[in-house]
């Protein structure tokens, strides 16, 4: 008898027969960053193929990532001006709202990040404590708590499907559904980043967004990796506020949370495959050391094993076009 087992199901064609992992354009959610400041598009010099835009391009680049499968949408805002409480975040004329009115109706799921980082100009994810609270608390969290209700509310009423509250602010998630079940947006769903840690990995975003903090850090509100022990609380919280679907962030980094929340939840996950986890893949691709599509590829196919049931990522429409 022959000592072959089970290489036989490795073969081409009975390969992919019994996969049972599967991955697919309508499972990305692609970032797009949106920038009040600038009348062309800009490259991002850390994330070799990604773009500021501003406004009048976003529905081009919605028209064109929806015409190649993907799943959503989630934009980012860089405001035309900055102040202490980001009061640029929730104005009527602000620049996801304006972005979002400048798509219209569109089959594209729309998402939205909802924070203040990149409208504060401390950078930090809040309204800032009072000078005679502790040093550790940076952000006042029952301050912010409205500040994010009001930034929901406001995309919601621009055209937002999807709200995605990333603050880590305590009750952020339950402030935000009482306020746009109250403003009669009760449809808009809530992608909340349930768990979102302190990590190194964000610092392209950060350079991409306009949205480092001046001061300090946010270990204060993102999640400690080295504490598992509170990834359990942080997701029960956000479902019983009322969060539709979760995040997990990083992700690379991260697997096993994946698997730990995807197995103990019956909500959606989505891992997000961020700006430096997409950057290293890019900086190793130019000294010809790795195949950039082929490692985007498996990156995501390792997030959708892990269990995410979707995976917000800067390779979207490299993805999409290599699986045709």
């Amino acid at each position: 008898m022959s000592s072959l087992g089970p290489r036989r199901l490795r073969r081409d064609g009975i390969r992919e027969l019994v996969r049972s992992v599967s991955i697919a354009p309508s499972d990305l959610i692609a970032p797009v960053f949106v920038d009040a400041t600038i009348d062309a598009p800009a490259p991002i010099a850390s994330m070799p193929g990604q773009q500021r835009l501003p406004v009048d391009a976003v529905p081009a680049e919605v028209g064109r990532l929806t015409d190649v499968g993907i799943g959503g949408v989630l934009l980012f805002g860089i405001p035309s001006s900055k102040d202490a409480t980001g009061s640029r975040a929730d104005a009527s004329d602000g620049v996801i709202q304006e972005a979002l009115a400048a798509v219209g109706s569109t089959p594209m799921v729309m998402m939205t990040d909802v924070c203040l980082c990149e409208y504060t100009d401390h950078g930090h994810c809040g309204v800032l404590a009072d000078d005679d609270a502790p040093q550790a608390m940076t952000v006042d969290n029952d301050q912010t708590l409205p500040r994010l209700a009001s930034i929901a509310i406001s995309h919601a009423e621009a055209g937002a499907d999807v709200v995605a509250p990333s603050a880590m602010a305590d009750g952020m998630v339950g402030a935000i559904r009482r306020g746009l079940d109250d403003a009669g947006h009760a449809p808009v769903s809530i992608l909340s980043y349930a768990v979102k840690f302190h990590s190194s990995f964000y610092g392209p975003f950060r350079d991409a967004a306009d949205g480092a903090p001046r001061f300090g850090d946010r270990r204060q509100y993102q999640m400690d990796p080295q504490t598992p022990s509170s990834i359990d609380r942080e997701v029960r919280l956000d479902i019983e506020e009322g969060a539709d679907m979760l995040i997990v962030k990083p992700a690379m980094a991260y697997l096993d949370v994946v698997a730990q929340v995807a197995s103990t939840v019956d909500v959606p996950i989505a891992a997000y495959n961020v700006s430096g986890e997409y950057a290293m893949v890019h900086a190793a691709a130019q000294q010809g050391w790795i195949d950039a599509t082929a490692a985007a590829l498996e990156t995501v196919i390792g997030m959708r094993r892990a269990g995410a049931s979707m995976i917000i990522t800067y390779h979207a429409e490299t993805i999409a076009a290599a699986l045709g």
